[in-house]
């Protein structure tokens, strides 16, 4: 496929990248976007990080856009909903900072959409996350891929590819509040 279009595709971490772009790498020319100022502490950053370049190195042809770990803008906008519960309004806050992150560095960069691997996730709410998505498309005029990338065995997937490649596997999703002690 010659004239495949360009997507931005954020990515939370390497196991949930590995399903996604195997599902799409034959559609899109993709370049993985790491924007995750949830994550703490920063070596748990570091960790993902530079766990999700190893796996793009090791399999290639997939382009990499580091942005700064920011993580004082995630505790400022979850400041008021730290006694949210998981897949309640912190995260949806989280969801949107992330995917509008996307969106406007995908229109700067020129691509001609934007999606996450957030879907993937059976602890994620794919809906929200789609409604977030399609609601950003909308206001920066840019399009979104809609998609539950846990359909189709996504999850399953991402497994089997995590132990392919034998990538780290996280046991929360990031933020401090999602830490199980």
């Amino acid at each position: 496929m010659k004239n495949k279009k360009n997507l931005l595709l954020h990515s939370c971490c390497a196991p949930c990248s590995s399903a996604v772009i195997e599902e799409l790498k034959e559609l899109f020319n993709i370049t993985i976007l790491y924007y995750n100022p949830n994550i703490e502490p920063i070596d748990e950053y570091e960790k993902r990080k530079q766990e999700q370049i190893r796996y793009l190195n090791e399999i290639g042809n997939i382009n990499f856009l580091d942005c700064d770990y920011d993580n004082e803008i995630f505790k400022y906008i979850t400041e008021d909903l730290k006694q949210e519960n998981e897949r309640g309004k912190r995260c949806h806050a989280c969801f949107e900072l992330r995917l509008e992150k996307c969106a406007l560095k995908a229109l700067e960069n020129n691509f001609n959409c934007f999606a996450t691997t957030l879907t993937i996730s059976p602890h994620k709410d794919s809906k929200k996350i789609n409604e977030i998505g399609l609601k950003l498309a909308e206001k920066y005029q840019i399009e979104f891929l809609y998609e539950d990338f846990k359909k189709r065995d996504g999850y399953k997937n991402s497994i089997n590819l995590s132990n392919k490649y034998n990538l780290y596997r996280q046991n929360y999703c990031g933020c401090l509040n999602s830490r199980k002690n």
